[in-house]
């Protein structure tokens, strides 16, 4: 408790000192004066006092009245006053630490205020003044040499020792600072890239839930009319797929949904709670294409190598892309085919989606009708260190491939999303 009292006497004091500094600096001169003064009435045992000069008295005070100036000129303030101070030893006054007071205190805030070398020059050559002051002075003629010389040398040290140790804890505090600010920073650039991430992650799920699910939705309801009067039979079983391809797409987004609203404490064992369902995969694919038929689109898949287990970034990023690449097949290129190929190749799969079709993909379609489909596929493929291509082919139609890693370089986001 008494350290905290301290501490906190000791940031008020430092606060009232930072808000009024001429307060501070003016009550730190007259008690300047005061020990001046007093230092100036001091004599040696069976030594003549110094005669009552008002020279010597307006030399102190002058002294003393320069440091006011010494926040702006450390400098000034420590030329004038060792000057003043010599002359008031070479008069005969007695060199004691209450009659160096002031020039210590002016050579405590150079060192305080100013580099080292500044310190360094002004420091040694008030000190050797002073000292040769001390030597010639005849009111020290009953002390020895070194006595002269030791005591002044000392007595001016001790303020340049310490205000260089104030000096480098003020720099050191300053640093700490700056490091936290910086960590402070860095932090929060953190979270805003990480935050900026996850609305792409979200943003990339929900439009592969909502335009794959709407565009076979279209698709089913125009085939379904199309197909109304001369076909019943087929009209009713589209209409049937219609009607799974809704209820998958609602499915899709409540689980998502229920993902972004889900707490981290929350547990999805307690009664009336939903469990999600798992990301979807590679494994249905057959479900994907059965709703593209139905739409219209012929799908063929052929796998070549030795199906290898996925990681469930890598599966998911894996089924987005076909999902996709199909999607964009059944709204943009009037295709009535379209084939997947699906090869394992070492630790990478390679996926190749191909149509007959002769549309165009989103990212060359007329300004106001681009979507981000293309960006999409490019951007989950980067997420776990893949690659990604898609452009139109020589012989006709459009064809986007893509090869991933088995196991992702990079922990993706999309692992864990529904």
């Amino acid at each position: 408790m008494s350290i905290t009292l301290e501490r906190r006497y000791a940031d008020r004091l430092e606060e009232f000192s930072a808000r009024h500094t001429f307060l501070v600096d003016l009550a730190t001169v007259l008690a300047l004066m005061g020990c001046a003064a007093l230092g100036g009435s001091l004599t040696l045992p069976g030594a003549q006092p110094p005669d009552q000069d008002p020279a010597a008295t307006v030399l102190m005070g002058v002294a003393c009245l320069v440091l006011l100036k010494h926040r702006t000129h450390p400098r000034t303030a420590v030329v004038v006053a060792g000057g003043c101070t010599v002359a008031a030893v070479a008069l005969g006054y007695l060199v004691t630490p209450l009659l160096l007071a002031p020039v210590m205190a002016a050579l405590y805030w150079l060192a305080t205020l100013t580099d080292r070398r500044t310190t360094r020059v002004y420091g040694i050559s008030t000190m050797l003044a002073v000292i040769l002051a001390a030597v010639f002075s005849h009111s020290m003629d009953h002390l020895s040499l070194l006595l002269r010389t030791i005591g002044p040398f000392f007595w001016l040290m001790l303020p340049l020792a310490a205000g260089n140790m104030t000096r480098l804890r003020r720099a050191y505090l300053h640093a700490v600072q700056a490091r936290a600010e910086h960590a402070e920073r860095t932090r929060e650039e953190e979270a805003r890239l990480r935050v900026t991430e996850e609305r792409m992650r979200i943003a990339r799920e929900l439009h592969d839930v909502v335009a794959h699910h709407m565009a076979l939705a279209n698709a089913q309801a125009g085939t379904a009319a199309h197909l109304a009067l001369t076909h019943p039979e087929q009209t009713r079983k589209i209409l049937t797929d219609l009607t799974g391809t809704t209820s998958s797409a609602l499915r899709e987004l409540k689980a998502a949904l229920g993902l972004l609203r889900q707490n981290d404490h929350e547990e999805d064992t307690g009664p009336g709670s939903t469990a999600l369902e798992p990301a979807p995969g590679l494994a249905r694919l057959p479900e994907l294409v059965a709703a593209c038929e139905s739409a219209g689109l012929a799908v063929t898949v052929t796998t070549e190598g030795e199906p290898q287990p996925l990681s469930p970034g890598v599966d998911l990023t894996a089924f987005r892309i076909v999902q996709e690449a199909l999607t964009n097949v059944t709204k943009h290129a009037g295709a009535e085919a379209a084939h997947v190929r699906l090869a394992y190749t070492g630790s990478r799969l390679l996926i190749t989606v191909t149509d007959d079709g002769t549309g165009k993909p989103a990212a060359e379609a007329p300004p106001g009708s681009r979507g981000f489909g293309v960006i999409g596929m490019r951007e989950r493929a980067h997420s776990i260190g893949g690659e990604l291509c898609a452009g139109p082919r020589p012989q006709g139609g459009f064809e986007v491939t893509t090869a991933l890693p088995l196991q992702p370089t990079t922990l993706p986001a999309e692992g864990t999303t529904p």
